[in-house]
């Protein structure tokens, strides 16, 4: 005989509960594990949604109450007139009309049926601005086949397009059309562009595991580095790090402070010899006044620092213990740059002319923190000016 399985719901209480803790970052089985239920049933609540909590519904205050309905109800019974009833509650006799001819009438009026059906005929969603304007989703599908995420396709359309509210979309209303397939304006493999490739949105306070350095014999600390660099105003300050893939292959990553302007490097292995030979070379296509310095994690691939500076003449300044944000426009970077170079994929395969092209598409990338300039668009006034 087969086994019968009951179906796990929730109640209004524990679907609150959930989404708070969801938007708090905890993850499926801890939520799971709070709520006794599976965390396929946690995904399950969660995915109709993409993972963006609902907003809560109300009531108009011009829509007759359950309370009123019941005054209806009990009036009917006792044989009294429309526009008594209508009177007692402060209504038009029209809408107590209505409301008893939508219902069943005088004889099958009641009031908590008719309140329920008229809960149910509320629920109008509004569409989706994507979904009615054609060209203005025809844009935005476009850059997201570009990589570009929803946040700077909606700056370079402000930005593009600053007369013609027709072209202005936020960037939660592209992450709502991406991940509520409901609102039928954006196709689903677009979801395949965005970064992280996940099923639905996390909260953007879930967290992520440290990573843990050795130490690096010499170093100076970043808390030595020049106040002026710290602000970002001045340009030739530079963030460096390396992403890893499988079988010990790695990229060199580069994130020029003051414009976000980003250049990769391969590099054949992690050892020090090699990694540093490959940021001199990186260091040799630049003007001297663009390259004054470089922060660097504390990874035992920069152990021979002293080299790089004698060769280039920049200084090296090393992030405090498990500090990444130290070298945050880094982290950024080698957090996008995952959507080309996987986790646990052979990094060597990449040449270096498939890294340039790669490292080209995000310079041209608007970023909201350039006012959705363009990294190359700062760099290139940069160079200008040192020229």
């Amino acid at each position: 005989m087969a086994k019968k399985y009951q179906r796990l719901g929730f109640t209004a209480a524990q679907s609150a509960e959930l989404w708070d803790r969801w938007q708090k970052g905890e993850g499926l089985t801890s939520i799971g594990r709070m709520l006794g239920k599976p965390s396929s049933c946690i995904f399950n609540h969660l995915r109709p949604f993409g993972g963006i909590r609902p907003r809560a519904r109300c009531r108009s205050r011009r829509a007759l109450t359950l309370v009123e309905r019941e005054e209806i109800s009990r009036g009917l019974v006792a044989g009294r007139s429309i526009r008594s009833i209508a009177d007692a509650l402060g209504r038009a006799p029209s809408t107590v009309s209505r409301e008893i001819s939508r219902n069943g009438g005088y004889r099958r009026y009641r009031a908590v049926g008719a309140d329920k059906r008229a809960w149910k005929e509320a629920l109008r969603p509004k569409t989706c601005k994507l979904a009615m304007h054609p060209r203005l989703r025809q844009a935005v599908a476009r850059k997201l086949k570009r990589n570009w995420a929803p946040e700077q396709i909606a700056g370079w359309l402000k930005r593009t397009y600053p007369d013609d509210e027709a072209y202005h979309v936020s960037h939660e209303t592209i992450y709502r059309s991406l991940f509520v397939q409901a609102r039928g304006a954006l196709k689903k493999e677009l979801q395949q562009h965005l970064r992280s490739k996940r099923p639905i949105r996390r909260s953007r306070h879930a967290t992520a595991k440290a990573d843990s350095r050795g130490q690096i014999p010499d170093m100076v600390s970043i808390r030595e580095r020049p106040a002026a660099v710290e602000d970002r105003a001045v340009p030739g300050h530079w963030e460096g790090d390396l992403i890893a893939g499988s079988k010990n292959t790695y990229i060199a990553t580069l994130v020029e402070r003051h414009t976000r302007y980003v250049m990769l490097a391969k590099v054949a292995s992690r050892d020090t010899e090699t990694v540093i030979n490959a940021l001199i070379k990186q260091a040799d296509k630049l003007p001297r006044e663009l390259y004054k310095s470089l922060t660097w994690d504390r990874g035992k691939e920069l152990t021979d620092h002293k080299r790089f500076s004698l060769a280039t003449d920049i200084d090296v300044y090393f992030c405090d213990p498990k500090s990444p944000w130290q070298r945050g426009s880094n982290e950024n970077i080698n957090g996008l740059l995952r959507q080309y170079f996987p986790k646990r994929t052979d990094l060597s395969i990449h040449s270096q002319a498939h890294l340039n092209k790669v490292a080209r598409e995000l310079n041209e990338r608007p970023r909201k923190t350039l006012d959705f300039e363009t990294p190359a668009e700062r760099f290139n006034a940069c160079v200008a000016s040192t020229g």
